[in-house]
């Protein structure tokens, strides 16, 4: 695990210098010529925010820990998920992790990955291109129903809905393989992920995120992550060579 997280810190930088001339028009500037990431949220032509751009995590805080802000006593796990929680913040199951075998991070993990991801707002569709092992989302906003047996995902399946000017994110069909974050909290087929997007102002994006599954957890839980604008930017192209790490880390191989 700590050369996993050592790798996702020395990546955490995005790079501004991969493209020169980079058109402005749009940016909102204040007076002394910087990106004003107060100014208000960018309407699109149908009326709702524009989330469009790239976004990073503001702080690891909750790729560590995703109940950073929950007691440790309030946390509402069941008795398993709380013990293989505790053995695996020991480091002993490190080679088990999907990241550690260049496997998806899962929802909503990714989103606080230390990499940026950009979101495409279409009619219809909310497309996520995500650094983090070139991986996508794709939010239906069609009104589409998820069917009863579908094939389990590492990302899941995502339906959205505006509720005023905030996108409601609903994500099920999981198969159950990922860890929510680096303190090893564990994840079932069962799980749903609700995320609540809100685009406070120009360059600040907010994710409510909800875990429900009642497989692991005694009752659902939320946390809260911030998300900075990265202007003047774009993804890189991202290559798992972790794989060769894994025989140095406690465990015994992947899931």
């Amino acid at each position: 695990m700590k050369s996993l997280a050592v790798f996702l810190l020395l990546t955490a930088a995005v790079s501004p210098a991969q493209w020169v001339k980079l058109p402005a028009a749009g940016i909102p500037r204040t007076k002394d010529g910087k990106v004003d990431l107060v100014a208000p949220v960018p309407p699109r032509p149908d009326g709702q925010p524009d989330f469009s751009g790239v976004w990073q995590i503001a702080s690891p805080k909750h790729l560590i820990n995703l109940a950073a802000d929950i007691k440790p006593a309030d946390m509402p796990m069941q008795p398993w998920a709380a013990a293989i929680t505790q053995e695996r913040s020991t480091g002993a199951h490190a080679r088990e992790e999907s990241q550690a075998n260049c496997l998806p991070p899962g929802l909503p993990r990714i989103n606080a990955t230390p990499l940026a991801f950009r979101i495409y707002q279409q009619p219809g569709v909310v497309l996520i291109l995500y650094e983090a092992f070139d991986l996508y989302r794709q939010i239906f906003m069609d009104g589409r129903e998820l069917g009863k047996d579908p094939n389990p995902t590492w990302l899941g399946y995502s339906t959205g809905k505006w509720d005023g000017d905030t996108l409601v994110v609903d994500t099920t069909g999981f198969n159950g393989k990922t860890w929510l974050d680096q303190a090893g909290h564990p994840t079932t087929d069962a799980l749903h992920v609700t995320e609540r997007i809100h685009r406070r102002d120009y360059g600040h994006l907010d994710i409510q995120t909800t875990i429900d599954d009642p497989k692991a957890y005694t009752k659902p839980w939320s946390a809260t992550e911030v998300m900075d604008l990265q202007p003047n930017t774009e993804l890189m192209e991202f290559a798992c060579e972790n794989e060769k790490d894994v025989q140095h880390l406690p465990g015994k191989g992947s899931r």
